[in-house]
């Protein structure tokens, strides 16, 4: 039962990943857009202030806007495409209708109640929809749909029928059979989710009378479950749902911190950030605290292992500023020494609650780009984001000094640390106990690590050949797999000759760490196996 839960929370995160990793983009081209339009930034730079550079920056900030406002739709189509395991595009097609389908069920039935609130609907529960009044269901509408969607299309999609009914067969019948599934949950929902609702605003109502508390326990745990591909679980409810705050803007109720922060990005002259209960302060681990962290790696490596490490911590430093990128560094130290982790994650947790204490509300989700582009458009007095940078140079010491210590006084073996001979390379689990039996055994040890471009064949062989590869996925940083015999995984091979970060077993369930490299090393394994994007 455990395995099947693990194996479900494993499926739903990847399929998170479609439609949570287009957001930010929206968000980033909101704020550029709003960079255009800023009168702060139009009187620093007059060039900026003429209708040309005016207009496209109202049209690109206005324009994606209506992304932000229907994450439903977006939720259930990304999950259901994320979800189906074949015939991935017609499932997001069905998804559409099968939406469209739920909302008009939900409105003619509310109508048949006498249900449909006239005039204003701010605060009474009910939302437009795509053109359609129904209960205000939020994300959670995109989330449930998703789901039952993709049920529904892996269970019958290659349902076929003889004679006169062949038409009605495949992805047809799956839009059949949803038809009376969406009218009956479409009822059904219109009795049980003002109940539902109320519980989940009892939810963010603990939360925010936990105060600092919560902020910590959120912050840590998101850290924490890194080694699980589940981190985004975490987040992903508290920054697009009730569950992180609700602000009206402009007459529109809008759910979720990330919503609350891009509302205002996208308005300036709107005061709302104070009412989100979370909000993003990730950053300062990423884009901080972990650069101090390589630094205590190195200055505490042997000094003839120090050249060596270098060019592996610097790329790792360089990646997780900028980009917002962790997992390599937080794999050089989460399995060879993790009481390091503990102490990067109670760190990160703490990070949120020492910028709340300050009234800091700056933002750097994914790194110094973002940094820039979210903060800068909305100015010092509503961020404060010079504080952030305070904070964030702080935490810096404070990973660095930790990390030294520990390093030190627990004589951790994190990079340029190992015994002689042993390569300068990221960690998995599994290698790194069949090292340590190996040393202890006869005192050998792996040959180093190779850097080398993509090699789908043997990436393949390693992850025990073409027919033991049951499904292949990727999310930003990791190709996900499902295997028949997880036990013929060679961790060495993917981590030597591959360039792979780590390797982590789950089950069926094997993810390899690649970084931003994986799309391509995706592609090259799709290729390999001779699937294409629908396989």
């Amino acid at each position: 039962m455990k395995d099947k839960v693990m194996d479900a929370l494993q499926r739903f995160s990847k399929a998170m990943f479609i439609p949570v990793l287009i957001l930010p983009i929206a968000g980033i081209l909101i704020a550029v857009g709003n960079l255009f339009t800023n009168p702060r930034l139009q009187a620093v730079l007059p060039f900026l202030n003429n209708p040309v550079t005016i207009g496209f920056g109202t049209l690109l900030s206005g324009s994606l806007n209506a992304i932000l406002t229907n994450l439903g739709v977006i939720f259930c189509v990304g999950l259901s495409v994320g979800l189906a395991n074949k015939k991935k595009s017609e499932a997001g097609f069905i998804s559409l209708l099968a939406f469209l389908v739920f909302l008009n069920a939900m409105n003619k039935f509310m109508n048949m109640r006498g249900m449909l609130v006239e005039g204003s609907l701010s605060g009474t529960g009910q939302a437009m929809v795509l053109g359609v009044q129904v209960l205000d269901m939020g994300v959670f509408i995109g989330l449930l749909m998703g789901i039952v969607v993709a049920y529904v299309h892996n269970r019958f999609c290659e349902t076929e029928f003889n004679n006169a009914f062949q038409i009605y067969g495949g992805t047809r019948f799956v839009f059949i059979v949803l038809i009376p599934v969406m009218v009956v949950m479409a009822v059904l929902f219109t009795f049980v989710w003002p109940y539902a609702q109320a519980g989940i605003n009892a939810l963010g109502g603990f939360i925010r009378s936990a105060g600092n508390f919560g902020l910590f326990i959120y912050g840590t745990l998101e850290r924490l479950l890194i080694p699980t591909g589940l981190h985004h679980l975490v987040y992903t409810p508290f920054l697009y749902t009730s569950l992180g705050g609700t602000a009206t803007v402009g007459g529109q109720v809008l759910e979720g911190a990330r919503n609350i922060y891009y509302a205002e990005i996208a308005d300036p002259s709107v005061a709302v950030l104070s009412q989100s209960v979370i909000w993003d302060a990730r950053g300062i681990s990423k884009m901080f605290g972990l650069i101090g962290a390589c630094l205590a790696m190195y200055q505490t490596a042997r000094p003839e292992n120090r050249e060596k490490i270098k060019p592996v911590l610097i790329t790792a430093a360089v990646t997780s500023f900028i980009a917002g990128v962790t997992e390599p560094i937080e794999f050089s130290f989460l399995f060879v020494a993790p009481v390091l982790f503990v102490v990067h994650a109670v760190l990160a947790g703490s990070s949120f609650v020492v910028l709340n204490l300050l009234g800091c509300r700056a933002i750097g989700p994914n790194g110094f780009i973002d940094f820039l582009l979210y903060n800068l458009p909305l100015g010092i007095g509503k961020t404060r984001w010079p504080i952030y940078i305070g904070v964030g140079v702080l935490y810096f010491f404070l990973y660095y000094v930790i990390f030294r210590v520990l390093i030190v006084k627990l004589n951790l073996h994190t990079l340029g640390r190992e015994a002689d001979g042993m390569e300068m390379k990221l960690h998995t689990k599994a290698e790194y106990k069949a090292k340590t039996a190996a040393t202890a055994g006869n005192g050998t040890a792996a040959a180093p690590a190779q850097d080398t471009a993509v090699d789908a064949a043997t990436i393949v062989e390693a992850l025990g050949g073409k027919d033991n590869i049951l499904k292949v996925t990727n999310c930003y940083t990791r190709l996900r797999t499902e295997l028949a015999d997880p036990d013929k995984v060679q961790d060495d091979v993917l981590k030597n000759q591959t360039g792979a970060s780590a390797v982590i077993h789950k089950g069926k369930n094997v993810q390899v760490v690649y970084g931003l490299k994986v799309n391509a090393v995706r592609k090259a394994v799709d290729a390999e196996l001779g699937l294409s994007g629908e396989d």
